[in-house]
């Protein structure tokens, strides 16, 4: 078992009983190690102890954290005109793909994949040369199956593997000081014209920060139009950068992700401990 595999177990394992609040012993044995190892490798790689990320699983969960979101944040707000989202709108830079792009179906399209080891999973990461065009966390699907879905998107476009070439996309997410030297990341993805509508409003809810998809809909102008949104959200072919894990439930409650509730839960408690440096 890897490094980063331990990290991600021990983060599920954390998820799924924040309940019974397991003991640091606890924890390290579920991944094989002793307590001191296992507690230096979580600070390295998490960037925060296992009590401080189980403290962050138990504290403003649900309907607290989205009613954080609307008094600190003004979500309704931030989907449009704040200077924090226009910071990560500008970081992140969505672009259609055209309709000639759309009918070519890929011709004379290259792209190149690699699958990453991340604290959260290993990832599969597909770009073209516009941008990145998948970004999946392999929990439910294997490197040949997700080359096979992404051959049926472009079935006419030249497919290669190349690590060096995807390397920078995991570093725009989890190394925070080589992304900002990296400059904006654009996305080049495919979807009807209210699905790109839905992801250029995710990539306005701040880091930390969390929307209903409810609110999502609102600030399109399509306030009855949640479950649309709920659906456009769960076909996100870009995981982290196109930041679906930031919303939820009207209720407090998680609501689906394309990777399961479990990575869900850990992707905005990580993301939200990284933003946050009292918790670090």
């Amino acid at each position: 078992m890897s490094d980063y595999d331990r990290i991600e177990s021990a983060m599920a394992y954390l998820v799924d009983r924040a309940a019974e609040q397991p003991g640091l012993e606890q924890v390290a044995a579920h991944v094989h190690l002793s307590p001191y190892h296992f507690q230096r490798l979580f600070c390295r790689w998490a960037g925060t102890t296992p009590k401080r990320f189980l403290q962050a699983l138990t504290l403003e969960r649900g309907k607290g954290l989205l009613d954080k979101s609307l008094s600190l944040l003004e979500v309704s707000h931030e989907l449009g005109l704040s200077g924090s989202s226009r910071l990560h709108d500008h970081f992140v830079q969505l672009e259609a793909v055209t309709p000639g792009e759309y009918k070519n179906q890929g011709k004379q399209l290259q792209i190149e994949y690699g699958v990453h080891s991340t604290p959260l999973g290993p990832m599969f990461v597909a770009v073209t040369q516009r941008g990145v065009c998948r970004a999946e966390f392999m929990d439910f699907n294997s490197k040949e199956e997700l080359l096979d879905e992404l051959h049926k998107a472009w079935p006419f476009s030249s497919i290669t593997e190349n690590v060096s070439s995807t390397c920078h996309v995991i570093d725009a997410f989890f190394n925070r000081k080589v992304a900002f030297k990296q400059g904006p990341m654009s996305v080049h993805v495919a979807g009807t014209n209210f699905q790109i509508a839905v992801w250029r409003a995710l990539l306005k809810i701040p880091p930390g920060a969390v929307a209903s998809y409810t609110q999502v809909a609102e600030s399109l102008g399509a306030p009855k139009a949640a479950r649309a949104v709920g659906n456009a959200i769960g076909s996100n072919p870009v995981a982290l950068l196109i930041p679906c894990h930031r919303v939820i439930q009207q209720s407090g409650a998680l609501g689906g992700y394309r990777w399961g509730p479990t990575k869900k839960f850990m992707v905005q408690t990580w993301e939200r401990m990284r933003d946050d440096p009292i918790m670090l």
